[in-house]
C-alpha cells in the first residue's frame, strides 16, 4: 500500500492532479489507515468535481470515522444531491445511512433518571 501512495503523491508532484487521482490517492490512505490525510484528498476531489458522486461517498465515510459528524453530514447532503441527479441511486441510500449515523453521533446524550 506504500508503494501505491508513493506513486500516486509522486503523480501528484508532478502535476498530475485529477479528481481521480485524489480519489485513488484517498482510497489508499484510508487502506493504511491514515484516514485523516485522506479526507484532506478527498475534500480536493470534490472541489475539482462536484459532481463526482464517489468522492462524495467516501468523503462522508471518512469523515464519520474521524469524528467529524457535521461535516459528514454536509458531505452527505451535498453527495446525495450529486448522486440523485446523476441517477447513481446505489450511493444515494448508502449516503443516507452515513446521514442518519452522523445525525445520531451530533445527538445530546440521553440522561438516564
Amino acid at each position: 500500500m506504500a508503494d501505491m501512495i508513493a506513486r500516486f503523491e509522486a503523480m501528484l508532484e508532478a502535476g498530475q492532479d485529477s479528481p481521480m487521482l485524489r480519489l485513488s490517492l484517498g482510497n489508499a490512505l484510508v487502506a493504511a489507515g491514515r484516514s485523516e490525510e485522506a479526507v484532506a484528498h478527498l475534500e480536493q476531489a470534490v472541489t475539482q468535481d462536484p459532481a463526482y458522486s464517489a468522492a462524495w461517498k467516501l468523503l462522508s465515510r471518512q469523515l464519520l470515522a474521524i469524528g467529524e459528524p457535521a461535516r459528514a453530514l454536509q458531505a452527505c447532503e451535498r453527495g446525495i444531491a450529486v448522486a440523485r441527479e446523476k441517477g447513481d441511486l446505489q450511493a444515494a441510500r448508502e449516503m443516507e445511512v452515513f446521514a442518519r449515523r452522523a445525525r445520531k453521533q451530533m445527538e445530546p446524550p440521553s440522561s438516564q433518571p
